[in-house]
């Protein structure tokens, strides 16, 4: 007997985010910089953001696996305090493997955002597979759960809402994060974008 996405989703521990795509919209700015290289900009949403603070407050143990290297994102993943941190990664698995030789858990208990093709070695095991809005089909046919919102406009955050609603943590984490005297609540999404 197959599991419900929402059962799958009680047994998560760890969740892991592609980044373009998937935290962002995909696109992928560059500027002319005055040595001639190009500077990379990306846009992430705010609200992603603030679920993972969310999903933190609830247990859960956050990162990123990305093919690409950037110091945007290196930028962001700080603010965010992500726990793990996988750039220039064209083979997710290895990251995954590494994240749970860290932490001891199993894929089961390993979600997974992704919204193209790179993402399926990792989405066809672990635990719960989750697809952005905006997934490429391939992605979207073996997901578990695809979210409302395309990335880079809180599919993130969807994906976060929807694992701590089936664990019955959401409402008491949105508590815990408005409370004036929780100090891990309060410092816990001050982004300072390497300033």
């Amino acid at each position: 007997m197959s599991l419900t996405p929402e059962a799958r989703a009680k047994n998560i521990k760890v969740l892991i985010f592609d980044v373009d795509g998937v935290l962002t919209d995909g696109q992928i700015f560059v500027i002319p910089g005055p040595d001639g290289k190009g500077i990379e900009a990306k846009g992430f949403a705010a609200h992603d953001g603030l679920g993972i603070t969310l999903g933190r407050l609830g247990g859960l143990r956050i990162g990123i696996i990305t093919k690409r290297n950037s110091q945007t994102v290196a930028i962001r993943a700080k603010d965010l305090k992500l726990e793990f941190v996988y750039q220039g990664q064209a083979h997710k698995m290895n990251a995954i493997k590494e994240i749970l030789a860290k932490t001891g858990y199993t894929i089961d208990q390993l979600a997974y955002v992704g919204d193209d093709i790179i993402d399926l070695p990792v989405l066809r095991q672990c635990g719960l597979a989750i697809a952005t809005a905006n997934a490429r089909q391939q992605v979207k046919s073996v997901a578990h759960y695809v979210t409302l919102n395309p990335g880079g406009f809180g599919g993130g955050r969807d994906a976060i809402d929807f694992i701590l609603t089936a664990q019955g943590t959401l409402d008491k984490v949105i508590e815990q994060y408005l409370d004036e005297e929780n100090a891990a609540a309060a410092s816990a999404d001050v982004g300072m974008g390497n300033m």
